[in-house]
């Protein structure tokens, strides 16, 4: 005789890293598709995300230059601790959160300067579906933005790309793009011989029919130039140490990627004929709140920031931006010919995440991979 006793067993699935890769977790140009439903989801307002507007990047730890107690941390580049919790609709209609230590020491010793993890949980009973390695699904998924920026607006026949930075997210940025246009040339300028000489050979192996040129200049960089990403780190320094794109410098019909600092004329984002692209407004939004008017860009260095604060002082209209969910609906417009510069600010959202993995966990689950692990079988307090 059958039960009409719901069982309160809890199984999760773990998911290393190289159980990740197997599901497809590198697989960018999935992602990119992954990521467009995403967006579109995001202007639709099927979401949730952490904040008093639901916007919020998430919740972060810092530590204090000098603390005052034996055994906190100091702060140093790159150290902290962060939350990123959210929900995501549409046929994810999953939550979870990424959480992740951060620290620029970890280099030292041949560990990623972030290490993650990410929680998928059920969106009905809360409890734990997986948890999963988390790195490459946050390194994919922040490559894959961008892509959708590619899919939608760059020039169809774009051949070559610009990496301003080049690290992990060159690396994957630079993925996205090859899966999504012809490129056969890239010129690289990085900070220091040692990274780009890295980038570089590991770029030619992974691209053998692709030219590569390390280049010493923003300049040289962007000239004749279709796609240019700018991926370098905020600096302590604030705005003026940013890397600069001066219009000059840039192509006609050149497409920008951007989710890391860098630094515009007034003069080229006020100009009409400038295209300004953001991933969803809004994230700059409550970044502008928690932080506060020109703090956001100064510290975070994503020029969507800098955007909001001209709304703000008026310098800006407030719909001159466009949101990437809506091109891609086809409810705002695309590239309007082959001469239009435009510029695409992209934040990375936890939303993102719930979505790579809810597709990876699927898959994951249609191969038998991973190890299913029991949380209880029955709880003690309930």
């Amino acid at each position: 005789m059958t039960s009409n006793t719901p069982s309160t067993n809890i199984d999760f699935l773990y998911l290393s890293e190289p159980e990740m890769v197997e599901a497809g977790v590198t697989d960018i140009a999935r992602c990119v598709d992954v990521m467009e439903e995403t967006l579109v989801l995001l202007a639709d307002g099927d979401y949730m995300m952490a904040g008093l507007k639901s916007n919020s990047h998430g919740a972060m730890i810092t530590f204090p230059e000098k603390p005052e107690f034996p055994g906190m941390p100091a702060d140093g580049p790159d150290r902290r601790f962060m939350a990123m919790p959210a929900y995501l609709g549409g046929r994810f209609n999953g939550t979870g959160v990424k959480w992740y230590g951060s620290n620029a020491e970890n280099r030292k010793s041949g560990l990623p300067r972030s290490i993650h993890v990410f929680v998928l949980n059920d969106t009905v009973t809360g409890a734990p579906k997986a948890i999963m390695s988390a790195n490459l699904l946050s390194a994919y998924r922040t490559g894959a933005v961008p892509g959708v920026g590619v899919k939608h607006l760059a020039k169809a026949d774009a051949s070559s790309v610009a990496i301003i930075g080049p690290g992990v997210m060159g690396k994957t940025i630079l993925d996205a793009a090859i899966s999504q246009r012809p490129i056969t040339t890239v010129k690289i300028k990085g900070r220091s011989a040692g990274s780009t000489e890295s980038f570089t050979e590991w770029a030619k192996s992974t691209y053998p029919e692709v030219s590569f040129e390390i280049v010493d200049s923003i300049e040289e960089a962007c000239k004749d130039t279709d796609i240019v990403i700018a991926a370098t780190t905020t600096d302590a320094a604030g705005p003026e140490a940013f890397p600069y794109f001066p219009r000059e410098i840039l192509s006609p019909g050149a497409l920008l990627l951007l989710p890391a600092a860098a630094r515009f004329d007034d003069e080229l984002v006020t100009d009409p004929s400038t295209r300004l692209v953001v991933d969803y407004d809004g994230l700059y939004d409550a970044w502008n709140e928690e932080y506060g008017t020109e703090v956001a860009y100064r510290l975070l260095g994503i020029p969507g920031n800098r955007w909001w604060d001209m709304i703000e002082s008026g310098d800006l209209a407030k719909d001159a931006t466009s949101q990437m969910g809506d091109i891609a609906a086809g409810r705002a417009p695309g590239r309007a010919n082959d001469e239009e510069i435009i510029l695409y600010s992209v934040g990375g959202m936890p939303v993102e995440d719930v979505a790579w993995a809810t597709d990876i966990y699927d898959t994951a689950k249609s191969k038998g991979l991973g190890t299913s692990l029991n949380l209880w079988e029955s709880p003690v307090l309930a």
